[in-house]
């Protein structure tokens, strides 16, 4: 691949809700520019974007992917990135490395909530949006009703620059409204626009041209006055208007048919900002794409492969990364030797020299280097901001399916991990489950499909337990003695007890009461030991007792036959009777839950909350709908992921943090304290 000046790349991204057709776009400008010699069906499997296992199984993206595609002495860096809820963090990967969105919407569909989503995601950036209406040849496509869905739902700033010429099987090519030149077929012959459309094509520009005019006081001054505008003049309007974010341009496509493509790139160039016109803020600095600018580079993805090794994908954004050169990690404050650069094609990786500013490519078997850090010199270090992704909503525990996998798994997990930077992994204290935390079932499956690919783990999941707890309601007393004669020494301690209940969250206590030496110093700890076991076997249901306070009132030790073990078996023993006593009680995790939804599902979600045995807290209207407080038991929630998406169609989400623990209902706890107990006689 020939070298290309800062000014002369594109860096996009393509996103919208699944199925639009982004991965077939991306197949169709490859093959338009040359880039490919036989165009790849997503159903058959072969598109350069979606060559991992897993995606071609399913026919869905899953991971984004770089299609650098060459057109006219230009090239523009495509980032092809899923649209399915749960695998939205690569979509955050590749916002982080573009200066521009286009996101597709098929002209069958219309907007759905994916679009909305992508639509949010480059707005909260205040990226430059484009809008792609896509699948024109499909049966029921409508361009000017997903036109109509877009300036209502998403913004009244989106404008077409391109007109479909027929719809469905008739559609043949598109209008420029710029020129009034119609592109043909899809090889884009340039020919005179149908006679029938010349009104639509006058209506269409005239709204183009209002809109534009807005964008600069020159434009609105000629427009107020009516004065006819150049091609040359809208152009300019169209790219401050774009650049600001202030206009929406809308572009026609049917990516099977590879109509509109050839001019929807050759737009692409024209009027989606350069690297060199955008400003990027780094820690401390503002950046510019100067390739002899100091070093920044910023790493948005990390691969993994048990063959080839770790593959960093990063953005240039000043300066210039040469191959066989050290740079300086500034996250981690270490030296990083880059070996080989590569430019990215799908699966495919090309040789380079080196990387300008404003380009992106990827490089091998770095050591230290993880998704978001910045590559800099050490002389002027720069630090890019850390890169946001949602937060994991979604857990499964997960162990080995046999023995030879427990070596492997700690591994995979790792791995993973850093190739996905929203899969979270840890281990639960109270349970002692290792958790892994992702955006959903399908996101939590897949990485362990991987991790059997590419580790050679296989590892099985299952709903996580409950953590639960237990306490007791009221104060007790109980005394044990342990007394065992088996010849020789014997076995000899006596201890009394007393046990209360402690506030919430306090924990455990153990206080030594007792006088005159009836329990020799040196035994107490044994006493406090004997309990502390007691109180992670539990009363009723096996799990860990909270919020209570020990206190050794009374004892009795024999001159020969006393020893450490008699008085911490003894200590047990009192403790489990005392609690027995103390009207144990089953507890219960309790995390707040913040729901985000348009109003119209506000009443739905509540009447399934409150069936969950949420406490509402509050409800509050937001700009673009509801947000909804309450609290919750964590046992009810576990696949709140996947029943919020099934109420909502996807349009709304949610955040989960832990809270309280508290009393569970006396008709739960029955049924948790049967389960533990069940479990237990087959453990």
């Amino acid at each position: 691949m020939k070298e290309y000046a800062t000014s002369k790349l594109r860096n996009l991204v393509l996103l919208g809700h699944g199925g639009t057709g982004k991965t077939s776009v991306a197949e169709a400008a490859l093959f338009v520019s040359g880039g490919i010699n036989r165009l790849g069906r997503v159903d058959d499997g072969t598109t350069t974007s979606d060559f991992d296992p897993d995606e071609v199984k399913r026919k869905v993206s899953i991971n984004a992917s770089l299609i650098p595609v060459e057109w006219k002495d230009h090239k523009i860096n495509l980032i092809d990135a899923p649209g399915y809820a749960d695998f939205l963090g690569d979509a955050y990967s590749g916002l982080a490395a573009a200066d521009a969105a286009v996101i597709v919407v098929c002209a069958a569909s219309g907007v759905q909530v994916g679009t909305e989503l992508a639509w949010d995601m480059a707005a909260d950036r205040k990226m430059p949006r484009a809008i792609l209406i896509n699948r024109l040849d499909r049966e029921n496509a409508s361009f000017d009703e997903t036109l109509r869905q877009a300036q209502e739902v998403l913004s009244k700033r989106c404008v077409p620059v391109h007109l479909p010429i027929g719809s469905e099987e008739a559609f043949a090519g598109v209008i420029d409204l710029i020129d009034r030149r119609a592109y043909m077929g899809d090889k884009a012959t340039e020919a005179d626009p149908p006679p029938e459309m010349a009104d639509a094509i006058e209506a269409a520009r005239g709204q183009l041209i209002e809109v534009v005019a807005e964008n600069d006081e020159d434009l609105l001054n000629k427009f107020l006055e009516g004065e006819e505008f150049s091609g040359e003049e809208i152009r300019k309007g169209l790219l401050l208007g774009i650049a600001a974010g202030d206009l929406v341009p809308v572009f026609a496509t049917s990516a099977a048919k590879m109509i509109g493509i050839a001019h929807w790139l050759d737009s692409l160039i024209e009027f989606i900002p350069s690297p060199v016109d955008v400003k990027v803020k780094a820690e401390g600095a503002e950046l510019t794409a100067d390739a002899d600018g100091p070093l920044a580079a910023q790493i948005f993805k990390t691969t993994a492969d048990p063959y080839v090794g770790k593959l960093t994908y990063l953005r240039v954004f000043s300066g210039t990364l040469k191959a066989d050169s050290h740079v300086w990690n500034a996250n981690k404050g270490a030296d990083e030797r880059v070996g080989t650069l590569f430019v990215v094609r799908g699966k495919t990786q090309e040789p380079i020299q080196h990387l300008v500013a404003g380009d992106i490519g990827a490089v091998a078997k770095l050591g230290e280097t993880v998704t978001g850090d910045t590559l800099t010199s050490k002389e002027k270090p720069i630090k890019m901001p850390p890169l946001e992704f949602p937060q994991p909503i979604f857990s499964v525990a997960v162990f080995p399916k046999s023995k030879a996998d427990t070596d492997k798994m700690s591994m995979a997990l790792s791995r993973i991990a850093e190739e996905d930077p929203i899969l979270r992994v840890h281990r639960d204290p109270d349970t002692g489950e290792t958790l892994l935390s992702g955006l959903g079932e399908s996101h939590v499956e897949i990485a362990c499909e991987k991790m059997k690919r590419k580790f050679a783990a296989e590892i099985a999941y299952q709903t996580p337990r409950v953590p639960y707890k237990e306490t007791i309601t009221s104060a007790s007393s109980a005394e044990y003695t342990h007394k065992k004669q088996t010849g020789g020494h014997g076995q000899y301690a006596k201890v009394t007890l007393n046990i209360e209940p402690l506030p919430r969250g306090s924990g455990f206590e153990f206080v030594n009461k007792t006088v005159g030496g009836v329990v020799p110093r040196h035994y107490v700890p044994a006493v406090e030991n004997g309990v502390h076991e007691s109180l992670l076997e539990g009363i009723v249901s096996h799990n860990p007792v909270v919020d209570i306070r020990v206190s050794l009132i009374d004892g009795k030790e024999h001159p020969v036959d006393s020893s450490e073990m008699s008085f911490k078996l003894a200590g047990s023993q009192a403790f489990k009777a005392g609690a027995q006593k103390a009207r144990p009680v089953l507890l219960e995790p309790i995390v707040n839950v913040r729901v985000r939804t348009p109003e119209t599902y506000t009443g739905d979600l509540v009447s399934d909350l409150n069936g969950k045995r949420a406490h509402v807290l509050g409800i509050t209207p937001e700009e673009r709908g509801t947000v909804i407080d309450a609290q919750a038991p964590l046992a009810e929630m576990q696949r709140y992921a996947t029943d919020l998406r099934s109420l909502t169609q996807g349009r709304a989400t949610f955040e989960m943090e832990f809270d309280h623990y508290a009393e569970v209902p006396e008709h739960v706890a029955k049924k948790v304290i049967e389960a533990a107990e069940k479990e237990r006689t087959h453990s």
